[in-house]
């Protein structure tokens, strides 16, 4: 998987690009700790091919983290194949996805 980062004031962009698995999801978990400060963070998955259970479990903690801080997760560009496995397991009731 690839990982794209940027920051602006009170939101961290994070790019994803290719599959998001047991292999990879810890290297999501240490990105999103780089840039945990921030309250809000924009998933861009447009270019994300696979999202596992272990993917949702980061994206679930990410989530909860900023819900603490009062700061938003907001899921961008998902594509057919990932949104309905946010639908499947219940997630798109639990995210933003623009």
């Amino acid at each position: 998987m690839k990982l794209n980062i940027s920051v602006d004031e009170d939101t961290a962009t994070v790019t994803l690009e290719g599959r998001l698995d047991s292999n990879s999801s810890p290297e999501l978990e240490g990105a999103l700790k780089d840039v945990s400060e921030s309250p809000n963070l924009i998933l861009d998955m447009a270019n994300l091919a696979y999202l596992s259970s272990a993917g949702l479990r980061v994206l679930l903690g990410a989530h909860k983290q900023k819900k603490a801080m009062d700061g938003e997760l907001v899921i961008r560009n998902a594509n057919n194949t990932i949104q309905e496995i946010f639908d499947l397991t219940g997630f798109s009731t639990i995210f933003t996805i623009v």
